[in-house]
Protein backbone atom coordinates (compact mmCIF):
# COMPACT_ATOMS: atom_id res chain seq x y z
CA UNK A 1 0.00 0.00 0.00
CA UNK A 2 1.57 3.72 -0.92
CA UNK A 3 1.16 6.46 1.04
CA UNK A 4 0.01 8.26 -2.11
CA UNK A 5 -2.83 6.37 -2.12
CA UNK A 6 -4.04 7.46 0.83
CA UNK A 7 -2.93 10.67 1.69
CA UNK A 8 -3.43 13.52 -0.79
CA UNK A 9 -1.55 16.76 -0.93
CA UNK A 10 -4.37 19.16 0.69
CA UNK A 11 -4.17 16.84 3.42
CA UNK A 12 -0.56 17.49 4.43
CA UNK A 13 -0.34 20.59 6.88
CA UNK A 14 1.84 22.87 9.24
CA UNK A 15 1.11 23.93 12.28
CA UNK A 16 2.37 26.89 14.20
CA UNK A 17 0.17 26.33 17.33
CA UNK A 18 -1.60 23.32 18.77
CA UNK A 19 -1.59 23.73 22.36
CA UNK A 20 -2.64 20.29 23.17
CA UNK A 21 -3.22 16.39 22.28
CA UNK A 22 -7.39 17.52 21.92
CA UNK A 23 -6.55 20.50 19.92
CA UNK A 24 -4.09 18.80 17.73
CA UNK A 25 -7.01 15.95 17.05
CA UNK A 26 -9.16 19.17 16.38
CA UNK A 27 -6.72 20.74 13.68
CA UNK A 28 -6.95 16.88 11.68
CA UNK A 29 -10.89 17.20 12.17
CA UNK A 30 -10.61 20.87 10.05
CA UNK A 31 -8.05 19.52 7.77
CA UNK A 32 -10.26 16.05 7.26
CA UNK A 33 -13.25 18.84 6.51
CA UNK A 34 -11.58 20.60 4.07
CA UNK A 35 -9.74 18.18 2.00
CA UNK A 36 -12.50 15.08 2.12
CA UNK A 37 -15.24 16.88 3.41
CA UNK A 38 -16.44 15.51 6.69
CA UNK A 39 -17.55 16.68 9.37
CA UNK A 40 -14.25 18.19 11.71
CA UNK A 41 -16.63 17.97 15.11
CA UNK A 42 -17.45 14.29 14.39
CA UNK A 43 -13.86 13.32 12.87
CA UNK A 44 -12.12 14.97 16.49
CA UNK A 45 -14.72 13.39 18.25
CA UNK A 46 -13.90 9.65 16.46
CA UNK A 47 -10.31 10.03 17.17
CA UNK A 48 -10.46 11.51 20.86
CA UNK A 49 -12.86 8.50 21.53
CA UNK A 50 -9.73 5.87 20.40
CA UNK A 51 -7.43 7.88 22.44
CA UNK A 52 -9.30 7.46 24.83
CA UNK A 53 -8.56 3.63 24.64
CA UNK A 54 -4.46 4.50 24.80
CA UNK A 55 -2.45 6.89 23.26
CA UNK A 56 -1.41 6.41 19.72
CA UNK A 57 1.82 8.32 20.69
CA UNK A 58 4.21 5.78 19.35
CA UNK A 59 7.42 6.98 20.52
CA UNK A 60 10.45 9.57 18.89
CA UNK A 61 7.99 12.87 19.01
CA UNK A 62 5.52 10.60 16.54
CA UNK A 63 1.50 9.91 16.67
CA UNK A 64 -0.68 7.96 14.62
CA UNK A 65 -4.18 8.65 15.92
CA UNK A 66 -7.25 6.94 13.52
CA UNK A 67 -10.78 6.21 14.05
CA UNK A 68 -13.17 4.31 12.00
CA UNK A 69 -15.97 6.77 10.27
CA UNK A 70 -18.99 4.93 8.79
CA UNK A 71 -19.75 8.03 6.02
CA UNK A 72 -16.24 7.05 4.35
CA UNK A 73 -15.45 3.75 1.96
CA UNK A 74 -11.63 3.66 1.72
CA UNK A 75 -8.81 4.19 4.16
CA UNK A 76 -7.74 8.23 3.56
CA UNK A 77 -4.86 9.67 5.58
CA UNK A 78 -4.18 13.22 6.99
CA UNK A 79 -0.47 14.92 8.15
CA UNK A 80 0.63 17.36 10.57
CA UNK A 81 3.45 18.95 11.19
CA UNK A 82 3.58 20.67 14.28
CA UNK A 83 6.19 23.87 15.02
CA UNK A 84 5.80 23.40 18.84
CA UNK A 85 5.89 19.27 19.95
CA UNK A 86 2.40 18.71 22.22
CA UNK A 87 2.10 16.02 25.00
CA UNK A 88 0.83 12.86 23.46
CA UNK A 89 1.39 10.43 26.42
CA UNK A 90 3.24 8.71 24.24
CA UNK A 91 4.92 5.70 25.25
CA UNK A 92 8.51 7.11 25.76
CA UNK A 93 7.07 10.60 27.35
CA UNK A 94 8.28 12.17 24.41
CA UNK A 95 6.20 15.19 23.05
CA UNK A 96 4.42 14.79 19.48
CA UNK A 97 5.62 16.92 16.97
CA UNK A 98 4.75 14.96 13.76
CA UNK A 99 1.19 13.45 13.30
CA UNK A 100 -0.44 10.87 10.89
CA UNK A 101 -4.38 10.27 10.98
CA UNK A 102 -5.89 7.41 9.67
CA UNK A 103 -9.35 7.08 8.77
CA UNK A 104 -10.81 3.86 7.72
CA UNK A 105 -14.39 2.23 7.04
CA UNK A 106 -15.92 0.59 10.16
CA UNK A 107 -15.76 -2.34 8.01
CA UNK A 108 -11.73 -2.09 6.84
CA UNK A 109 -10.29 -4.84 8.99
CA UNK A 110 -7.16 -5.83 6.77
CA UNK A 111 -7.14 -2.60 4.92
CA UNK A 112 -6.74 -0.37 7.77
CA UNK A 113 -3.90 -2.66 9.49
CA UNK A 114 -1.95 -2.68 6.13
CA UNK A 115 -2.01 1.14 6.23
CA UNK A 116 -1.59 1.34 9.96
CA UNK A 117 1.96 -0.47 9.42
CA UNK A 118 3.14 0.95 5.96
CA UNK A 119 2.19 4.52 7.57
CA UNK A 120 3.93 3.47 10.96
CA UNK A 121 6.98 1.77 8.97
CA UNK A 122 8.23 5.20 7.26
CA UNK A 123 7.69 7.12 10.25
CA UNK A 124 9.87 4.62 12.46
CA UNK A 125 12.80 5.87 10.03
CA UNK A 126 15.05 8.56 11.77
CA UNK A 127 16.32 9.68 8.32
CA UNK A 128 12.39 10.41 7.23
CA UNK A 129 11.82 12.02 10.65
CA UNK A 130 14.63 14.03 10.36
CA UNK A 131 13.74 15.69 6.74
CA UNK A 132 10.17 16.27 7.91
CA UNK A 133 10.97 17.88 10.67
CA UNK A 134 13.29 20.47 8.49
CA UNK A 135 10.32 21.45 6.95
CA UNK A 136 8.08 23.69 6.38
CA UNK A 137 6.74 23.81 3.28
CA UNK A 138 2.90 21.23 2.81
CA UNK A 139 4.41 19.89 -0.61
CA UNK A 140 7.70 19.15 0.17
CA UNK A 141 6.30 17.19 3.75
CA UNK A 142 3.88 15.43 0.81
CA UNK A 143 7.04 14.77 -1.07
CA UNK A 144 9.23 13.64 1.24
CA UNK A 145 6.11 10.83 2.82
CA UNK A 146 5.69 9.33 -0.61
CA UNK A 147 8.80 9.52 -1.64
CA UNK A 148 9.62 5.92 -0.12
CA UNK A 149 6.40 4.52 -2.32
CA UNK A 150 8.60 5.46 -5.17
CA UNK A 151 11.59 3.58 -3.82
CA UNK A 152 9.77 0.59 -3.22
CA UNK A 153 8.37 0.37 -7.30
CA UNK A 154 11.51 0.47 -8.11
Amino acid sequence: MDLSSILKPEAVKVVTAASSRKRLLQEFGDLAAATYGLSAPRVAEALQEREALGPTGVGQGVALPHARLPEIDSVIGAFILLEKPVDFNSVDRQPVDIAFALFAPEDAGVEHLKALARVSRSLRDPAICTKLRANQNASTLFAILTETDKVQAA
